[in-house]
């Protein structure tokens, strides 16, 4: 009879040390946005300039986009932004800047007009060349045809700048 005692009474402390120590061994880690950044690993990134490269060009989207992407970074991850050196780097040009023609009507006029931003992105990962990317991202919003583009141009370029960003921040630090 003592001896089951004895043993039930180690079996149940043995199970109270693994019951305790199992949190600390299991980490679940998870984002809300989606970002794939081991931090251990990833300390810093830079953000270079993005020159406007577009046939038609309009001065403001170049700083709208930089700003949104350099928010958008800091608000989504820890890294810190640097100049010069670091883990991580994103530069790239503004590609496109276009209008043209939807949703024609009868009498052969266009009732919508769709603006278009390109912008080609190199993210370079230092720790990792293989998961570097060079591509192209597009965003466009429609608007009426009887309004002027200087009336809606800032609006338009905001909403495209946010979601470029967003494609961008998925495609590279997201990971997806």
């Amino acid at each position: 009879m003592d001896w089951n005692k004895r043993l039930r009474h180690a079996l149940t402390a043995t199970a109270v040390i693994i019951a305790a120590l199992l949190p600390a061994a299991c980490k679940i880690n998870y984002t809300l946005n989606g970002s794939a950044i081991d931090y251990r690993v990833y300390r810093t990134i830079s953000v270079s300039d993005f020159p406007i490269r577009a046939a038609l060009v309009y001065p403001p989207l170049q700083q709208t986009f930089e700003n949104e992407l350099l928010n958008y970074i800091s608000r989504n991850t820890r890294l810190q932004t640097v100049d010069g050196s670091s883990d991580l780097r994103i530069e790239g040009e503004i590609t496109g800047y276009n209008l043209s023609p939807q949703a024609v009507t009868e009498d052969a006029y266009a009732s919508q007009t769709r603006l278009t931003i390109t912008v080609r992105v190199k993210y370079i990962d230092d720790k990792d060349p293989n998961k570097n990317v060079d591509q192209s991202f597009s965003a466009y919003r429609d608007f009426p045809a009887t309004e002027m583009l200087t009336d809606v141009q800032d609006q338009l370029c905001q909403e495209i700048a946010e979601e470029l960003v967003e494609l961008i921040f998925n495609a590279t630090l997201g990971n997806w």
